[in-house]
């Protein structure tokens, strides 16, 4: 029966359960409770972990020589940016529905217990460990690595000459010039041609890392940088019971990465929320739905949906999952964890509020 939490005065025993994913709560029915536990069913809801890559291109100071001097046919000639969505997480979670606190009556002298997330959503009654869960793995934002122009070699690779020059041409021959240098000083190191080898490989490899780094920063004076990075937002979907179709939930901007759903500076990433299947209570041998159990422990039945998530006109996510907002409540009967021969216990999901698995403890 629904619980009128203001005529029970609940005194009881909070310990954590290390068995269980979240952090939880085990409340123990005794004579202080009046034998009843009250606990809350969880409503569904979508944590939606979104992950774009932001693209940066800028040309390089000789951008016009690149052809010339070092035979680039695809210098970069102008800045751009692009963004592409990359990645879609989709987590379900419960969510305690404050309008759907239920009381669970138990047999005076029992010992039966519930285990509870921290916001009061039934995990278990008479164990400790709860759903087995497998964490989804998160995506995670990256910062753009380094442009080769914006290390201390890039400052080493300027020669006395290229500072000197006042002209654009020069400057770019001289650069492309250097190139070729650096290239023939490891050609010579790696051969062991060169005047001054390094005293060891420990030292060869610096040395070698230092003219590849000049060389990058020389190179992309001519063919220009390209950058990447990525971002990761949640968005979070709470459905009720009806379909959604193309909602716009964020959008994705070239410039600004993820951004909200009312900012038209984006394109926007859009979520539809198909039903495919809604909770029904159990039926009677006579064909009528059977009646809720006197005192009983409610759960949920509950419905499944699709839930997509497109952008460009492509769909880049999916999931079919069961939804507590789909569903209906019934009740099973709190003797059967309370029998002094062979009492049982339930595992329940705790994002729909479902009974899982009903078994008796010794199986456990």
């Amino acid at each position: 029966m629904k619980a009128k939490i203001l005529a029970i005065t609940a005194i009881v025993a909070l310990t954590p359960q290390m068995a269980c994913a979240q952090n939880s709560q085990r409340l123990n029915a005794g004579k202080t409770s009046e034998y009843g536990l009250v606990y809350t069913l969880p409503l569904t809801g979508f944590d939606i972990y979104l992950e774009a890559r932001l693209d940066e291109e800028h040309p390089g100071e000789f951008y016009n020589y690149a052809r010339r001097h070092l035979g680039i046919n695809n210098a970069v000639t102008k800045d751009a940016v692009s963004a592409e969505l990359t990645d879609v997480v989709i987590v379900p979670r419960g969510i305690a529905d404050t309008e759907n606190k239920w009381l669970a009556q138990f047999k005076n002298g029992t010992s039966a217990f519930m285990t509870l997330s921290a916001d009061n959503i039934p995990l278990a009654i008479n164990s400790d460990k709860g759903a087995e869960t497998t964490a989804p793995a998160i995506p995670a934002p990256k910062e753009a690595a380094p442009s080769p122009l914006e290390g201390p070699a890039a400052r080493q690779a300027v020669t006395q000459d290229m500072a000197r020059s006042a002209s654009a041409s020069k400057k770019a021959e001289l650069a492309a010039q250097r190139i070729f240098e650096l290239r023939e000083t490891r050609s010579d190191i790696l051969s062991g041609q060169a005047d001054n080898p390094p005293a060891d490989g420990k030292a060869m490899q610096l040395v070698l890392d230092n003219l590849a780094a000049q060389e990058a920063a020389l190179t992309a004076m001519f063919a220009g940088t390209h950058s990447s990075r990525t971002v990761v937002e949640k968005v979070s979907f709470i459905p009720d019971s009806a379909e959604v179709s193309a909602k716009t939930i964020a959008r994705l901007s070239a410039v600004d990465g993820i951004i909200e759903a009312d900012n038209l500076a984006g394109a926007p990433i859009s979520l539809d929320f198909r039903i495919l299947e809604t909770g029904t209570l159990p039926i009677t041998e006579k064909g009528e739905p059977k009646t809720f159990p006197k005192g009983g422990v409610a759960y949920r039945i509950p419905g499944r949906a699709e839930i997509s998530i497109s952008y460009g006109g492509k769909k880049i996510a999916s999931a079919e999952v069961p939804v507590a907002q789909l569903g209906v409540v019934f009740g099973l009967n709190p003797a059967l964890f309370t029998d002094k021969k062979e009492p049982y216990s339930l595992i329940f999901d705790p994002t729909t509020g479902a009974a899982l698995e009903l078994a008796p403890m010794a199986a456990e």
